[in-house]
């Protein structure tokens, strides 16, 4: 019982993982630094992107505030 709990744990973490992109920080042209931070991946909609209405990042726990696409 416990190999299959470890199991599912695993192959949900490995999900989660797949789900987000990391981005190193840098320097704009005018010379803004933009800071390390993590994205969802790119999938050709923006319902499930951390900035949208009804989803939270989970790493600032900052609600999203752009409307959905229906």
């Amino acid at each position: 019982m416990k190999k299959i709990i470890i199991a599912a744990a695993l192959i949900a973490a490995s999900f989660a993982a797949s789900a987000q992109v990391y981005h190193r920080g840098y320097t704009t042209s005018n010379g803004t630094y933009v800071q390390p931070h993590y994205q969802s991946s790119p999938n050709g909609t923006v319902n499930d992107n951390y900035g949208t209405q009804g989803n939270v990042n989970p790493y600032t726990g900052v609600y999203g505030t752009r409307p959905r696409q229906y």
